[in-house]
């Protein structure tokens, strides 16, 4: 058992910034994360990266590559970590510098494309495009219908009244910086493909009114993950809390302002909504830096396992040969056929009128 990202599809891996600025590549999305088997995560990655790879228009030997890749990494460095020392094992990252000793040309060169436009994303750089002087203060620029001001007034209530309770899930030296800033506007921000429909919203802080310092704060709602029914009883009162605590275990460093937040029956997690965060567009990568993101996701998703699990233990059971990687294939490509079933199923009942949809 480990702490399972719960999620850990290929487009939910990318880059982001530690509170020490530096860059690294890691999991980004906690949504799901419980206790867990280690390997439910690595199905969802092969899968997702076979899935993926047919989605760009790769015949099948690239995406078995992308597969085979994504199971060796994993292997490997979880053979390294099972030789050392758990202190060790905390410390390690995924970063430019250390690259070179834990993953392949493929994965460095990814990582070389990616982190000088990471470093671009963040609050500050976006303010001149997110914001407008109102007349009688700063306001979130509406860019329909992914941002908009159009949430009732109770709905806007509910968000503020969740900033505000956010506030003492955080540690004493970080509440004293988010008391620097006082919160100007809230706009409803629509994100990702499993939030929509969840309540979903982003404020803008500033220390001073006339000094471009902004500070976005995103806050998600939370529910039970998916694999509860599955893995038997709940840790967590506060859904969002088991988020914030799930990504705490499993990020090598988390978002110096994570927190959550409980408002009219309804929990939250609020996170910077900009931090030097970037997901590779993979429906833009080729085959070689498929590969590349193949072999950063097994590296990262074996450093996360191997903070909260037994990383000899696992090492013991994935062995030296290749005989579990050639498994996860037969398993990938297996549940790739049957999403494309799925897939053509959802076609002929749009189409046959048995399931009303917007084409």
């Amino acid at each position: 058992m480990v702490q399972m990202a719960g999620d850990a599809h290929v487009a939910n891996f990318g880059l982001f910034a530690t509170p020490e600025r530096d860059q690294v590549f890691d999991v980004n999305d906690f949504d799901e994360t419980v206790p867990g088997p280690w390997e439910w995560d690595l199905k969802r990655l092969c899968t997702s990266l076979y899935v993926s790879g047919a989605a760009n228009g790769f015949p099948p030997r690239p995406c078995r590559a992308a597969v085979r890749i994504a199971a060796a990494a994993y292997r490997g460095r979880m053979a390294d970590f099972a030789k050392m020392r758990y202190l060790d094992t905390w410390y390690s990252h995924l970063d430019l510098a250390a690259a070179s000793d834990t993953i392949g040309p493929r994965g460095i060169e990814l990582l070389r494309f990616a982190f000088p436009r990471a470093r671009r994303r963040t609050g500050f750089h976006a303010f001149p495009h997110w914001v407008r002087r109102g007349k009688r203060a700063l306001r979130i620029r509406d860019d329909s219908p992914l941002i908009h001001h159009r949430t009732p007034a109770p709905e806007r209530a509910m968000v503020r009244e969740a900033f505000r309770v956010y506030r003492g899930t955080l540690a004493p030296e970080r509440r004293t910086l988010l008391d620097r800033y006082d919160l100007v506007d809230v706009a409803e921000k629509v994100v990702g493909v499993g939030s929509v429909g969840t309540r979903c919203a982003v404020g803008l802080f500033v220390a001073d009114p006339d000094v471009p310092e902004p500070l976005f704060l995103q806050v998600k709602e939370a529910s039970d993950s998916v694999y509860a029914p599955y893995l038997g009883g709940r840790r967590f009162a506060n859904h969002a809390e088991r988020v914030v605590v799930g990504q705490r275990l499993v990020q090598e460093a988390s978002d110096i302002f994570l927190g959550w937040a409980r408002s009219a029956g309804h929990d939250f997690y609020i996170r910077q909504l900009r931090d030097m965060k970037l997901s590779f567009d993979l429906a833009s990568l080729g085959p070689r830096q498929f590969r590349g993101q193949a072999e950063l996701c097994g590296a990262a998703l074996a450093r996360a396992h191997a903070r909260t699990g037994d990383p000899a233990a696992i090492a013991g059971y994935l062995g030296e040969g290749t005989g579990f990687d050639e498994a996860l294939l037969a398993f990938a490509e297996s549940y790739a056929v049957q999403t494309r079933k799925d897939y053509a199923e959802l076609r002929r009942a749009i189409a046959r009128g048995r399931l009303p949809a917007e084409v």
